[in-house]
């Protein structure tokens, strides 16, 4: 065939008009914007089931190798699970919670707790895909995802009169990935204050737990980076700036990982708490210790839950929270200035048929999303009640 023959289609950006041509002579079939748009309307919609693997039906883009590509929020994938002292498996889990949130649109977004539509307000928030982290060399992972953080983190947001960076929502893989995420964001907020969400302290000290085989690498787990990022000084730890740990319920060494982790200025709310107290108790203490200005990194390992909620996990811990208390509890803690998130550990090898453990980590994305949009909404005076609309001119069913 002819190279004039075949079909060739070229975009003019300043007309937005698209040129195709048949190949059959000099034959020219130009389309309006009008007749895009018609297109866009009859096609552009997507069931929960259709459509590629991306996180909401959001829009994607590669954003690492995209340079110019700005946004709001970022959904991005760290499938790096290297660090884990049990059970691997969190590789697959950002795979897992983007197919978990097929049934997320932007069409069906409206959040009533949160009286917003987190995908149609003001935020541009995309998918902007994975970090290709070396299962290799862990070494190297971390170089990796550091790079990565601050690469993204560092961009101009596209509403930069609400916050000068965007915000970065991380699908994990394992926990070890928030030391490079505090890394990055360190860079730009300086001391940073830590919501953590978890089964277990990460605050292991590396030295208390010594090997014949002892490596400089081998301080770098999935129990350690709090305590590594502690010591590198991304966390304040000052009396009057401590951070939280929450739904802690796991066996010790000792009370020495208490000494440990008090040294670096953390509070610990255990997940027997919420039998005393109940989820408000938990809301009321969280934001009594982390108040609305500074800083927070929120950090939700997925194993907070109960193995009968979230099985799909690397290090499960009977005793934790149901789906319900987790998501409650994050509705109440949604004025905290949150400069990044994550979600993570969740390793869909261990979880049952019906997903529920992705489905639980999809959930708490969008909780999460919900509240920082409606965080910025307040930056701009309003409530969600006057949120601000983007039409994508998408309905997804």
């Amino acid at each position: 065939m002819k190279l004039r023959e075949s079909l060739c289609l070229a975009l003019s950006y300043g007309s937005a008009v698209v040129r195709a041509c048949a190949g059959h002579g000099d034959q020219v079939r130009e389309w309006s914007q009008e007749e895009l748009d018609e297109l866009e309307m009859k096609w552009g919609a997507e069931w929960g089931f259709s459509g590629i693997n991306v996180f909401a039906h959001l829009e994607y883009h590669k954003c690492l190798t995209n340079p110019t590509e700005l946004f709001d929020i970022a959904i991005i994938g760290a499938p790096f699970d290297t660090a884990v002292s049990y059970r691997p498996g969190a590789r697959f889990g950002p795979r897992a919670i983007r197919a978990a949130s097929a049934r997320q649109t932007s069409f069906r977004g409206f959040n009533p707790r949160a009286g917003i539509n987190p995908y149609k307000s003001w935020a541009r928030i995309i998918d902007c895909g994975d970090i290709p982290a070396t299962p290799m060399d862990n070494a190297v992972a971390v170089k990796q995802m550091t790079a990565a953080f601050s690469e993204l983190g560092a961009r101009a947001a596209v509403s930069s009169h609400l916050a000068p960076r965007p915000r970065l929502m991380t699908l994990g893989g394992d926990h070890s990935l928030s030391l490079p995420a505090l890394r990055a964001l360190h860079a730009v907020h300086g001391p940073i204050r830590v919501l953590h969400f978890d089964a277990h302290l990460d605050t292991w000290h590396p030295a208390k737990y010594p090997s014949y085989w002892a490596s400089e690498q081998s301080r770098f787990t999935h129990g350690s980076m709090f305590w590594l990022a502690g010591d590198e000084g991304l966390i304040s730890n000052v009396t009057s700036a401590p951070s939280v740990h929450a739904g802690l319920r796991t066996r010790l060494s000792g009370t020495g990982d208490w000494d440990d982790d008090d040294k670096q200025n953390w509070v610990r709310i255990s997940a027997d708490d919420v039998d005393e107290i109940g989820t408000k108790g938990i809301v009321d203490n969280i934001m009594e210790t982390l108040g609305t200005e500074d800083p927070v990194y929120l950090s939700i390992d997925i194993d907070v839950l109960d193995p009968a909620f979230a099985p799909g996990t690397g290090t499960p811990e009977p005793g934790g929270w149901t789906t319900r208390e987790l998501i409650r509890i994050l509705r109440g803690i949604e004025k905290l200035n949150l400069v990044g998130a994550d979600v993570v550990e969740v390793a869909p090898a261990y979880q049952g048929a019906g997903e529920e453990t992705a489905l639980a980590a999809a959930q708490v994305v969008f909780e999460v999303l919900s509240s920082m949009v409606k965080k910025g909404l307040e930056g701009m005076g309003k409530t969600g009640a006057e949120e601000v609309t983007v039409d994508d001119g998408k309905d997804e069913l």
